[in-house]
């Protein structure tokens, strides 16, 4: 399940929830003759449903939907004018649901945020209203809950955070790996048809890369692997993406750079590589496959088997060599 989903599921759960425990407030107060309440409670529930009516409409947009901070704002807003001009100790119990609601709908820091302005005034009324040592017990009850459930919702999102990172990170170098590439590249051809600006690729194999192992091992090439991540990240500019395909070939995207640019690159990486001088293994060189995109590139695969065959042109021309295959020419 993508994050998007999850997000919708979770949101639409969480509404909808909130909308029956609210609603079932209104019927208590209904049937023991507290309309006030009772119209405090419809009102909260209609804002509620209104959520999940929004959710349902941006669910495809649920990483970045601004409503929502205006939906819970507005219930916020409800329970503390209530608590502030009604005369019922009970609404201060109101937001314990309204603290888990703000923390599973928004991200967490805005979900904190909006909490602690609802308990602030909360816990100052209850101070005035309630005999202190029940105050205090109210309010210490409501700020260990929002603290466990920020500390729930944060060891999550830091959880979800590095799973997300070990999916898309090759575990020897550190870099981008295979999986995450072919999304990249895509967002990056649609950003440079949207713009018209050039996008370059490079496919870099290590010359003689099973020799290497026969000679110093698999943990011999695996720290030259690594090494040469570390090397490249210092040769590549900023904005451009650094990616491991296996354990002896790169591949880098390189955006808002033309066919003379890839080519400098190119060039200045098979040098500075062949001029190093490598632990244990010494002497290193590199095949370098390189194109631009062209007028029919609007998929990764054509544009990744290109330069795949530039690099397999490149190693049949001799080791330690650049080779550039041109796309079709973008006409304006």
């Amino acid at each position: 399940m993508t994050e998007t989903r999850l997000r919708t599921l979770t949101h639409s759960i969480g509404y909808i929830l909130a909308t029956l425990f609210i609603f079932t407030l209104a019927m208590q107060n209904l049937r023991y003759g507290f309309y006030e309440l009772f119209y405090l409670a419809t009102g909260m529930a209609m804002l509620t449903l209104g959520g999940v009516a929004y959710t349902f409409i941006c669910r495809r947009h649920q990483l970045s939907a601004p409503g929502h901070l205006i939906i819970l704002a507005g219930l916020n807003s409800g329970l503390l004018a209530a608590l502030l001009t009604l005369d019922s100790p009970g609404i201060a119990h109101w937001a314990m649901p309204m603290l888990i609601l703000n923390l599973l709908i928004l991200p967490l820091r805005q979900g904190v945020a909006l909490s602690v302005l609802l308990l602030l005034p909360t816990s100052a009324a209850v101070l005035f209203r309630q005999a202190p040592a029940d105050a205090l017990t109210v309010i210490a009850g409501l700020f260990i809950l929002l603290t466990a459930a920020s500390l729930y919702i944060w060891h999550y999102d830091h959880m979800a955070q590095s799973a997300e990172d070990l999916a898309i990170t090759d575990s020897v170098t550190g870099a981008h790996n295979a999986r995450f590439l072919d999304e990249t590249l895509q967002k990056e051809i649609s950003r440079a048809i949207a713009t018209g600006h050039p996008l370059s690729v490079i496919d870099l194999s290590i010359d003689y890369a099973d020799e290497a192992e026969d000679l110093y091992g698999k943990g011999g090439v695996q720290n030259l692997f690594r090494d040469m991540t570390e090397h490249l990240f210092g040769v590549i500019r900023a904005g451009d993406t650094l990616y491991t395909l296996n354990e002896s070939e790169f591949f880098l995207i390189l955006p808002f750079t033309p066919e003379e640019g890839v080519r400098v690159i190119a060039e200045r990486i098979r040098r500075t590589i062949a001029e190093h001088q490598w632990p244990v293994v010494g002497k290193v060189t590199v095949s370098l496959g390189c194109t631009t995109r062209g007028s029919g590139d609007t998929r990764t695969d054509g544009l990744r088997k290109r330069a795949h065959e530039a690099m397999e042109e490149a190693r049949r021309r001799g080791a330690d060599s650049v080779w550039f295959s041109a796309g079709e020419t973008i006409t304006a």
